[in-house]
């Protein structure tokens, strides 16, 4: 990644959700880019690989953007039954 983007993303903070799938892996997503998601033996794994996944997804200039406008003032996650 290119020094002036890591200077001006420093210190974002992104969501991301993990699920344990049915094989035991877990399977982690950030949601503010499309497609932008990856798997782990563990949760450390899955982890490190999403944060390869993030830098790759920030080398296209739409999500340089989306990230530059994405302010979110408070983040909750919820589930519910059907």
């Amino acid at each position: 990644m290119k020094k002036a983007l890591v200077a001006k993303i420093k210190n974002k903070k992104l969501p991301i959700i993990i699920e344990k799938d049915e094989d035991g892996f877990y399977v982690v997503e950030c949601p503010v880019f499309s497609d932008c998601f990856t798997q782990g033996k563990t949760i450390d794994e899955a982890l490190i690989n999403i944060r390869e996944v993030i830098e790759l997804c920030l080398e296209e200039k739409e999500n340089q953007e989306t990230l530059e406008s994405y302010n979110p003032q408070e983040l909750s996650l919820h589930s519910i039954s059907i």
